[in-house]
């Protein structure tokens, strides 16, 4: 049995008051409604305070990105052991917008989880195809060559990894994939997870992200292969996101 997870990303917003006041009205907010994993990937310079306001709330913290390099002349970088040090739980490795933006290589994100992994963290690995992409009918085509490169490296510890579909079309646009869209495209993945790593696949928590709301968590939740979710700008309106999280059974 998968427990659901739903993990908000802050992006690049907040600030130290807001951070410290949204974690504790998310956390007051949980309670026996509310039966999934819950955690938040915050901005670097909050991480350590995240933790700290966090601690005896029902709420794990993450970071947004890892460095593929544990130390060095990476000005800039930010490594798995420091992010393990302040006690964070969660990564996210591979977000379109660090993809799009930043120019990051399949190659380097499963350095990037290797790296999380080694520390101690949990990475969450995103995929997702693109508007054209999507038109021109290569959704599983560019999931699969998004997910090859980390499932076919025997370095990367597939017991310890969650996955996170996020449509590129669908993030921050309002657009949202059908809920039988977003099964179908969770559906493949299991099963490439299960072609390479076998019953792996069965455990495995695969979420769902792009503009999920809390008028539309339930419908998505509701499907087989989707464990929760990972959720943008819905996570920093506190009501929203325990709404969300409440669909997540």
């Amino acid at each position: 049995m998968r427990k659901p997870l739903v993990i908000g990303n802050w992006k690049m917003n907040g600030s130290v008051v807001l951070a410290s006041e949204l974690i504790q009205s998310i956390g007051a907010g949980i309670d026996d409604k509310i039966s999934c994993e819950v955690g938040l990937c915050v901005p670097f310079v909050y991480l350590k305070s995240a933790v700290s306001d966090s601690k005896q709330l029902s709420i794990s913290i993450g970071a947004q990105t890892v460095s593929e390099f544990s130390q060095g002349a990476y000005t800039g970088e930010i490594s798995a052991d420091m992010l393990s040090e302040i006690g964070c739980k969660w990564v996210l490795v591979g977000h379109s917008e660090r993809r799009q933006y930043f120019n990051e290589t399949g190659v380097q994100l499963v350095l990037k989880v290797k790296a999380a992994q080694q520390e101690g963290l949990a990475p969450v690995f995103c995929v997702g195809e693109t508007e054209k992409e999507r038109q021109d009918n290569q959704t599983f085509e560019v999931i699969k060559r998004q997910l090859m490169e980390l499932l076919s490296d025997e370095g990367v510890d597939l017991n310890n990894i969650v996955l996170a579909y996020e449509p590129v079309w669908a993030i921050g646009t309002g657009l949202t994939a059908s809920p039988e869209e977003a099964q179908a495209v969770h559906a493949y993945i299991r099963e490439l997870v299960a072609s390479i790593a076998g019953d792996v696949a069965t455990k495995m928590r695969i979420l769902y992200g792009g503009s999920v709301k809390a008028d539309n968590a339930q419908s998505l939740f509701n499907q087989q292969d989707i464990d929760g979710g990972l959720i943008g700008g819905a996570s920093l309106n506190a009501e929203a996101f325990l709404t969300i999280c409440r669909h997540a059974k």
